[in-house]
């Protein structure tokens, strides 16, 4: 009986292969009839791609390996000890596919160093001329900086101001219209989309304590008075309404909280750190951005500022404040052109000046100030700590995929950087080091923790 039934099963699917192939159709593995179109495959510029012939249908991998070291000096005695280290930054894999010429899909994961976490992972709709919306999770169009690739970037890490206020990637609804002169962008914002810790957040706040996941609202226009292929001219701005997430913490859905490292991932050390501002009614976050490229120059800035309003808003008499801003630039040395996608509103890969690849020199001063203390009581105010940084850069573009970084920065953090109050920020009256700002004596101007960094980066994207 066995015989029997796998022979019939075999002559089925002869029978339904030659019927296929008659009709120019074929079976899926649930015995649907499916069409069938020619792929052809290319490699171009290092990225394997399969494509049709009438071009509706493209697929293609797109991933990354960064290899980062770092190394830290010159802080001062009484300070914590800072790791120096190696880690790999980014393992990124993605699948990217357009399914005809109105419908893409794109998954993206980060396996770097053992962890996993989901990246992009969205539909998309173009069917509209200059028109594009997506459903899913991808970064929103916030921060030029936060939106541009890591491997355009012009220094290994984000500058701290965009770490701290700039969303990432959230699950949402986005849209937005470009052409060449303009463009703006809408998104709706559920909850942050990272590893399982932030999963495990959301579920056990939904389960738990049955909150709703938080909702945020972000607007961002652009204008572009020049954009050419070898100069162009950025003036943008954004804002952001958000009200508290699940994904945040467990149990703190009220409650807001910044922090971000000196500019670094080796270091895991956050000297700037609000810890939880609790009974947070919502945040209005805003930027504002000057960028240009004028041929092998690039120059970078925003400001980037956050207002925290509470629930009780006569026992505060005005929302937080805090700020930061930045200003970058970099020019490549061998003739190389700066590029700029105007269809997303941030910079792009750079065109090598030889045909080797080219050699770029970067610098960048930031700021970021997570304190509020001025006309508060005690129990109100906040000394999350500020920090200025100074940076310089050499990126060697080896090829069209292959990118090595070296970065100097040095970072000044001021008193109140104490990270929630685990870190020493000076010496106390009788010489002891001590964890608490109240305390230092600043004699010397030596409050807070400065320090000096090299890092180096290798990367490559196929």
């Amino acid at each position: 009986m066995k015989r029997l039934s796998f022979l019939m099963a075999a002559l089925f699917l002869i029978g339904a292969a030659a019927y296929a192939q008659k009709t120019d159709q074929a079976i899926d593995q649930y015995g649907n009839k499916v069409g069938v179109k020619e792929v052809s495959a290319t490699e171009r510029d290092g990225i394997l791609v399969f494509e049709s012939k009438d071009k509706d249908f493209k697929f293609w991998f797109d991933s990354r390996v960064q290899v980062d070291f770092g190394h830290y000096f010159g802080a001062q005695e009484w300070a914590d000890p800072i790791g120096s280290g190696a880690s790999i930054r980014r393992a990124r894999f993605a699948v990217k596919t357009q399914i005809n010429k109105d419908w893409y899909g794109e998954v993206d994961m980060e396996l770097a160093n053992g962890s996993f976490e989901l990246k992009d992972a969205l539909v998309r709709y173009t069917g509209l001329e200059n028109w594009q919306f997506n459903v899913g999770s991808m970064k929103p169009d916030f921060s030029m900086s936060r939106n541009t690739s890591s491997r355009y970037l012009e220094f290994m890490e984000r500058p701290m101001v965009v770490n701290a206020f700039a969303p990432s990637r959230h699950l949402g609804v986005f849209a937005k219209y470009a052409n060449k002169e303009f463009f703006g962008s809408a998104s709706i914002l559920f909850q942050e989309i990272e590893g399982q810790e932030t999963r495990d957040y959301v579920e056990a706040n939904n389960k738990d304590y049955g909150m709703d996941e938080g909702l945020s609202y972000i607007g961002k226009i652009v204008v572009r008075p020049l954009n050419e292929a070898d100069y162009g001219l950025h003036i943008g701005g954004a804002v952001m309404y958000d009200t508290p997430k699940t994904s945040d913490e467990l149990g703190i859905y009220d409650g807001t909280r910044f922090s971000c490292r000196n500019a670094t991932n080796i270091s895991r050390k956050k000297y700037l750190d609000t810890d939880d501002i609790k009974d947070t009614d919502f945040n209005l976050i805003a930027t504002a951005e000057l960028a240009g490229h004028y041929d092998g120059l690039r120059v970078e800035s925003a400001w980037l500022s956050d207002w925290t309003y509470m629930n009780d808003k006569e026992a505060y008499a005005k929302p937080y404040h805090f700020q930061g801003w930045y200003v970058e630039c970099g020019y490549l040395l061998c003739g190389g052109k700066q590029t700029y996608d105007s269809g997303s509103a941030k910079f792009n890969r750079v065109r090598n000046g030889k045909n080797w690849g080219d050699v770029e020199l970067a610098l960048k001063y930031e700021y970021l100030d997570l304190n509020d203390y001025e006309g508060r009581t005690t129990d109100q105010a906040i000394f999350g700590g500020s920090a200025e940084l100074y940076g310089a850069g050499l990126n060697f573009y080896l090829g069209k995929n292959t990118k090595i970084a070296l970065n100097y920065q040095y970072v000044n953090n001021d008193r109140y950087a104490n990270g929630k109050g685990k870190l020493y920020v000076g010496l106390d009256a009788d010489g002891n080091k001590t964890k608490d700002f109240t305390k230092v004596v600043d004699e010397a101007g030596d409050a807070g923790v400065n320090y000096h960094m090299l890092l180096a980066r290798f990367q490559v994207a196929f």
